[in-house]
């Protein structure tokens, strides 16, 4: 997995309890949730190249 950088969000409270809603529904953090969404976004816009399918092991 790759290095996770730290950072500060501030956002308004209605705004972080929805997130948190969410995450609960989707049984994600609400980091996890917020790098969710954020990842398809930028995939969204074409600003992030969708990940890889994991390659299969030879047999």
């Amino acid at each position: 997995m790759a290095e996770r950088k730290p950072f500060l969000l501030r956002t308004d409270p209605a705004l972080l309890e929805a997130l948190q809603r969410w995450a609960d529904e989707e049984l994600r953090s609400l980091n996890g949730q917020i790098e969710y969404l954020l990842r398809q976004a930028l995939q969204r816009e074409g600003r992030l190249k969708a990940p890889k399918p994991p390659r299969k092991a030879p047999e």
